[in-house]
């Protein structure tokens, strides 16, 4: 092969492995859901719909998982003070992995006047797959412990998938924390780093990006030793 048709060779081989890299990149799709909940409260049912957001990023060998409500749910008769409220919720799990991830959250930092929609705040759960595949996430039951009672909000009208995540499983696989049947969750300990889908994808670019300058500095030595080479002769 001439020396040209080597530094061709070098340059598309570096081009095609940094494609490569890209086309790796894991992806998700989200989507807000209305969700109607039926809240069994201690002074009776009340109803409510809210829009449910749920949101993915790789973490580690697992991914975080947080689900957001932007509306209230339920009320309470009486005012709930600073950190008298304690939320948690479940998350259905299906397509390539069942059962169900249990997300939670901090108290509520500011007193919450009576007869007003209870404002979740997020709640966020760690998901440890075991198979790899697509895996979507839906809306459960929300759980509201405030001043010695229980609040339990079920959805009704049966909502789609507020996530799909391709997910990859740990090597070894297996399910450990709170979470039944396919996955694993919690919602405590300290925040680990994020790296989901797009800083995945921009990662990977990045990689792709030195594999292209390893090729091109391949070339170039190439390039200078040919030049040597010439002078010597």
């Amino acid at each position: 092969m001439s020396y040209r048709n080597r530094t061709a060779a070098l340059a598309s081989a570096a081009a095609l492995a940094g494609s490569a890299v890209l086309m790796a990149a894991p992806t998700a799709r989200a989507e807000v859901v209305d969700v109607n909940y039926q809240c069994k409260t201690p002074i009776g049912d009340k109803s409510a719909v809210s829009p449910i957001d749920i949101k993915g990023v790789r973490s580690g060998s697992g991914y975080r998982i947080t689900m957001s409500w932007q509306k209230g749910v339920s009320s309470s008769p009486v005012e709930l003070g600073k950190g008298a409220m304690m939320p948690s919720a479940t998350i259905a799990l299906g397509g390539a992995d069942s059962g169900t991830l249990t997300v939670t959250g901090p108290a509520n930092d500011a007193a919450i006047p009576a007869n007003t929609p209870i404002k979740i705040n997020d709640l966020s759960g760690t998901y440890t797959p075991k198979k790899s595949g697509e895996v979507t996430f839906t809306a459960g039951v929300l759980t509201i412990k405030a001043l010695g009672t229980t609040t339990t909000c079920t959805p009704t009208n049966d909502p789609g998938p507020s996530l799909s995540l391709d997910v990859t499983a740990a090597s070894g696989g297996g399910a450990t924390g709170s979470a039944q049947g396919g996955g694993s969750g919690s919602g405590s300990g300290d925040e680990l780093p994020q790296t989901g889908p797009e800083d995945a994808a921009v990662a990977l670019g990045t990689l792709g990006g030195t594999v292209l300058l390893a090729g091109a500095a391949g070339a170039l030595w190439l390039t200078r030793r040919h030049q040597g080479a010439r002078v010597r002769h």
